[in-house]
C-alpha cells in the first residue's frame, strides 16, 4: 500500500503559502465529480480547501485481467467482491470535494488473487451482441 499523505500535506502547504493557486488544486473533472456522487463513499472529513463540504473517496480499478471494467470507479462492497473473484488488479483511491473541486490521490494498493506461475492469465469471455 502506498499512502500519499506527505504529498497531500506538501500541496496544502503550497496553497496556504500562496505558491500554488486554487485553480491548480480544485480541478476535479465532471467525470470525477459524478463518480464521487454515485460511487464515492462519504467521509466526515471536511474539505481542506473550502471547509464547507465533506470529502468523498472514490476508488478506481485498473488491471489487464479486468477487461472492460478496468478504469471504472467501484464502491467498497464491489472491491471486496472483486478481491475474491479476480486476479491481481490495482486500486487508486482519490478524495474529492464536490463543493470546490479539490481532489487528491490518497492511496494505491493491489487486490485480487496472485497469479499462479506458469499458468496463463484468465481471459474474460465475450459474447457477441444479439439483436
Amino acid at each position: 500500500m502506498v499512502d500519499y499523505a506527505l504529498q497531500r500535506r506538501a500541496v496544502l502547504a503550497a496553497v496556504a503559502a500562496g505558491r500554488t493557486g486554487l485553480f491548480e488544486v480544485c480541478d476535479a473533472s465532471p467525470y470525477l465529480s459524478r463518480a464521487a456522487k454515485y460511487h464515492g463513499e462519504a467521509t466526515e472529513a471536511p474539505c481542506p480547501i473550502c471547509r464547507r463540504a465533506h470529502l468523498s473517496q472514490v476508488s478506481w480499478v485498473y488491471g489487464e485481467a479486468l477487461g472492460p471494467v478496468s478504469g471504472q470507479a467501484k464502491t467498497g462492497r464491489e472491491l471486496a467482491r472483486m478481491d475474491a473473484a479476480q486476479e491481481e488488479f490495482s486500486v487508486y483511491t482519490v478524495e474529492v470535494c464536490r463543493g470546490c473541486g479539490w481532489n487528491h490521490l490518497v492511496t494505491s494498493f493491489v487486490l485480487g488473487a496472485e497469479p499462479v506461475p506458469g499458468r496463463a492469465p484468465r481471459r474474460t469471455r465475450r459474447r457477441a451482441a444479439t439483436e
